[in-house]
């Protein structure tokens, strides 16, 4: 079959079927790319989701730590709570959950197919669709986040309000409603939908050259609904004694942050450089374009730009405003990249002519907006570990910086960079054009790559934050050990690092609830408060408290029966059935640390005497010289430990059981302050030395 032959044969196969191919395609390198995340590593939220999904599979209900839950979506809970009514093991139904995620993210390519066709021929469109597949956000595949369904969903939110804007029929109306309340079930944020939904009708207006009172007329029904349906649901949320802003759900705690309007409007202009960025620039240039020129093309073409126009700018406006708190600050890609195929469908429109000439002054003034916007990112401020979850744009930049590019310089690189693109979309003669859409795709292409697999990216952070809360090789070891069916009660202390809670309860049906020793643990999830008493039994408000197994770390002896340990974290597990009794309780040493002060004592209830080996080690860049430890039981010094500023050392105590109590003192010979020894550190705690475990033996 000769050339012409075959592009004569594909040219005749139907758009459905190659955009079913395309889904599938797409299905298969996420699902093969989502296997490289070993684990949840978006934390709380990934664990949240997979209690609720779990939780929906076992019981249905939506239920965090056994708690009822409805700040969050319930859509994407949904959608991946058969993988947890299909497999007992966790490690499966993650799996199998992000097999979902996969299809379901693929999908996205169908309703961007659908709106690019609105306004570009079917090749065109298929293109679109393409692209809207192969942008970067999509290898939140690999995560158990909502971004998954709220991808495909929002653009079809987006196509449900230009088809409403093209016809404003009841129908085309009550359709643009309901999506944007499926989106809304989807993720709260979807309340910025709401708002392009009514204000497009009223940009759409402004482009009409007469009848301007007809086009508002003809939306009558879509205002009464929201402005009578919005009345209807404030009173329900005050007679019910809420807030309405707890439609906000998980949402609502941003409403208590305090908000400035020039903090906003440094994020706003922020997240639209980072836009541009994130799109490749020339995307960008070209829906501005389309933005400038309201009053260009057909209703469709209308109907499109000023549709996308509000979408976009209520979205971002609602992201910057989340961002400019002060407990956020950073540019929140990951809440705003869903209007990325809103700018390669305008990318593929220029490209072929269907919607701005180049000749068009409004282009070229685009195209300097869009190559310009990017260099008012602070990069030197948000080239950060927080970028890696949600900023995939500046990782390229990240691994160019450790390749030499000095981080003060970033900012004019993405600057030259940009121009270079702009030009191209302006200076490129009309036979060349088409490669611009396949070199926006090699850029997409090239910032996944980055972000999977770079030395900043989420594979390793999948990686680390397996490591960071397991050893054992089976990461559901509790449910082997004890059962799915079993309740493991968890005791933080602050000592180990929070991953332990996390990725523990992540892959183990059989863990909780947990008991805070020390004060809550990082992440605002249900917990009980406990204290110990003299004979170290753990009490609640509501009395002692009972458990058939105990997990718990290394800085604490439970009284029980040792079933299962996880020693490179440094976790054991007891079987207890009754009261959890605390056997130990170290003072000296500070809260989420192993650095001691000046004096530490360890105290041990039914104790009848033995032997406690400490592991002691220090730091070279606080002291320069041996540290010495001194121990005591009673008044008598038992023994005493040099350590060096690089080795471990260990220290032997022979304990002696006083009415069932052993008591040891330990006194460092010194202690530094880093604030005082450090250039630039700002830790100003006297430190004596690193108390890296305790081991009693009877």
């Amino acid at each position: 079959m000769n050339q012409a032959a075959l592009r004569a044969r594909l040219a005749a196969v139907s758009p459905r079927v190659w955009l079913v191919v395309i889904v599938v395609v797409s299905a298969v390198v996420r699902i093969g790319l989502a296997r490289r995340m070993v684990a949840p590593w978006i934390m709380v939220d990934e664990l949240v989701y997979s209690e609720l999904a779990k939780s929906v599979a076992d019981q249905g209900q939506f239920l965090v730590r056994g708690v009822p839950s409805s700040g969050y979506g319930i859509v994407y809970p949904l959608l991946i709570a058969p993988a947890w009514r299909l497999y007992a093991a966790i490690p499966d139904a993650y799996a199998a959950a992000k097999v979902i995620n996969g299809v379901v993210m693929s999908l996205a390519a169908v309703p961007a197919y659908a709106l690019a066709r609105r306004v570009l021929t079917a090749r065109a469109a298929l293109a679109v669709a393409a692209l809207t597949i192969i942008v970067p956000s999509m290898l939140y595949t690999g995560t158990l986040m909502t971004e998954n369904a709220f991808y495909p969903v929002f653009l079809a939110a987006c196509l449900a309000i230009v088809w409403m804007l093209e016809q404003p029929s009841v129908r085309s109306q009550a359709l643009a409603l309901l999506v944007c309340g499926f989106a809304y079930f989807t993720r709260a944020q979807a309340i910025a939908l709401l708002a392009a939904l009514v204000t497009a009708p009223l940009l759409l207006a402004l482009t009409e050259r007469d009848g301007k009172r007809w086009a508002l007329r003809s939306f009558a029904p879509l205002y009464g609904v929201v402005g009578g349906g919005g009345l209807l649901v404030l009173l329900v949320e005050v007679a019910r004694g809420k807030s309405p802003l707890d439609l906000l759900g998980a949402y609502r705690a941003a409403t208590t942050s305090t908000y400035t309007v020039s903090g906003v409007a440094h994020y706003l202009l922020y997240h639209w450089g980072e836009l541009s960025l994130y799109v490749g620039i020339v995307p960008f240039a070209a829906l501005a374009a389309l933005w400038l020129s309201p009053q260009t093309g057909s209703r469709s073409v209308r109907a499109f730009s000023m549709a996308s126009f509000a979408v976009v700018f209520w979205l971002l406006l609602e992201v910057a405003t989340f961002a400019s708190q002060t407990s956020v600050s950073r540019i929140e890609e990951r809440n705003m990249f869903y209007v990325a195929p809103l700018f390669l469908i305008a990318l593929v429109g220029v490209v072929n002519g269907a919607l701005v000439p180049r000749t068009r002054r409004t282009l070229w003034l685009a195209a300097a907006g869009a190559a310009v916007l990017p260099a008012f990112v602070p990069y030197d401020r948000l080239i950060t570990t927080t970028a890696v979850s949600d900023t995939f744009a500046l990782l390229p930049w990240w691994w160019l910086q450790d390749h030499g590019i000095a981080l003060a310089d970033v900012r004019w690189a993405v600057l030259g960079v940009a121009i270079a693109a702009a030009v191209a979309l302006l200076g490129l003669p009309r036979r060349f054009l088409a490669v611009l859409p396949v070199l926006v795709g090699c850029y997409f292409v090239a910032t996944a790559f980055v972000v999977e697999n770079g030395r900043h990216g989420i594979h390793l952070s999948s990686l680390g934050s397996l490591w960071a809360g397991i050893h054992n090789a089976d990461p559901n070891w509790i449910d082997r050990t004890v059962g799915k069916d079993a309740t493991v009660s968890y005791l933080w202390t602050g000592k180990p690092t929070v991953y332990a809670i996390w990725e523990n309860e992540f892959f183990n049906r059989s863990f909780g609830p947990v008991y805070d020793l020390t004060g809550p643990s990082p992440g605002s999830l249900p917990e009980t408060p406990v204290t110990r008493g003299a004979d170290g039994v753990l009490r609640a408000d509501a009395g002692p408290v009972s458990a058939s197994y105990v997990l718990a770390d290394g800085s604490v002896d439970i009284l029980g029966h040792e079933v299962g340990s996880d020693p490179g974290i440094g976790l054991r597990l007891y079987r207890v059935d009754g009261p959890i009794v605390v056997l130990t309780h170290v003072t000296g040493i500070y809260d989420g640390d192993t650095w001691s002060g000046a004096r530490v004592t360890y105290t041990r209830v039914h104790c009848t005497g033995g032997t406690l080996r400490v592991a002691l080690s220090s730091d070279p860049s606080l002291f320069n010289r041996d540290q010495i430890v001194t121990a005591t039981v009673g008044a008598a010094v038992v023994g005493r430990a040099t350590v060096t500023p690089t080795e471990q050392s260990t220290l032997d105590v022979p304990l002696t059981a006083v009415r069932g109590r052993c008591v040891a003192r330990f006194a460092m010979a010194h202690t530094l302050v880093p604030a005082t020894v450090i250039r630039g550190n700002s830790d100003t705690r006297p430190l004596g030395v690193h108390f890296d475990s305790f081991a009693f033996t009877p």
